[in-house]
């Protein structure tokens, strides 16, 4: 009775291990698929950028170039070359501080509990919900009012994009902090406070040493949103010469003559600074998920 129970298990075994191959194959397929998908939007940006202006037009936007020219990205870097050191100055500052800010207010709700503190943290979530053009006229009015009284101007300059991004950021950059600290065991914080560390105490050797894997998914969110944000840089950064790059880029399109291949180019070059940051830091950014700092 076994040696006939035998082969039919072996085959039941085999079908069933074929049937796992070719699933796992048809996903392949599928996953290839939707990677080339996604993908073409840069093959056409890469392909158009190295034609020339002549040979740029939409019946031909899908075939190569016939002969590869660099005049397209030499252009496109003389004109927003300014503009990227802009976005720089913008982009470091505006995640540095809200990455900090947005540490200390999740610290405060995750391990100092206080009254209010469960009503406090849904209303500073609303700020995520906000729309940008709902706050432009009196975000504008502010920037100007405060202006008056400050060293410096704050509406049409860098500074003042860099106080907006900070303050928009703070919602999301506490509740990424504040549900990667709640993962964090209260025996720790306990143990420092009876060893006679106070707020800040507990905050410099406790929490912040275990803080690395909230900060990349934060600093990775909120480089890539700053540098790639348009509506609050174009409103507020009046003066040309304090415009990031993303402004700068939709200037390229010109008012009469669209160069394409400049254009193309250009944003390609504009990406770049982004891709690099997911290339380089992209396994660490799921890391810090799995970690708990999207977990509440």
């Amino acid at each position: 009775m076994r040696s006939l129970e035998a082969p039919a298990v072996q085959r039941v075994a085999r079908g069933h291990r074929m049937r796992l191959r070719w699933g796992r194959i048809v996903i392949y397929i599928v996953l290839v698929a939707f990677a080339l998908f996604y993908l073409m939007p840069v093959y056409v940006l890469v392909v158009n950028g190295l034609k020339s202006f002549q040979e740029v037009s939409l019946s031909k936007m899908w075939a190569p170039p016939s002969a590869l020219s660099l005049r397209s990205f030499e252009k496109a870097f003389d004109k927003l070359s300014p503009n990227f050191l802009n976005s720089v100055s913008l982009v470091v500052p505006a995640t540095l501080f809200s990455s900090f800010l947005g540490s200390l207010n999740g610290y405060i709700l995750a391990k100092w509990k206080f009254r209010g503190s469960e009503v406090l943290f849904p209303l500073l979530l609303f700020g995520m919900f906000i729309p940008y053009q709902s706050i432009l006229i009196p975000l504008v009015q502010f920037l100007r009012w405060a202006g008056q009284y400050l060293p410096v101007q704050l509406y049409g300059t860098i500074t003042g994009l860099v106080l907006v991004h900070i303050v928009y950021g703070i919602p999301i950059t506490t509740l990424i902090f504040r549900n990667y600290y709640a993962s964090i065991p209260n025996d720790l914080v306990e143990a420092a406070r009876m060893d006679g560390a106070g707020f800040f105490g507990v905050y410099r050797h406790v929490i912040l040493p275990l803080s690395a894997p909230a900060f990349v998914v934060v600093v990775i969110w909120q480089f890539t949103s700053i540098w790639n944000e348009f509506l609050f840089a174009v409103t507020i950064t009046s003066n040309p010469a304090q415009q990031p790059i993303t402004v700068a880029l939709q200037n390229l399109a010109g008012s009469q003559i669209v160069e394409w291949n400049v254009q193309m180019a250009g944003a390609l070059l504009a990406a770049l600074p982004t891709l690099l940051v997911y290339i380089l830091l992209g396994r660490y950014f799921l890391r810090g998920l799995l970690a708990g700092a999207l977990r509440g």
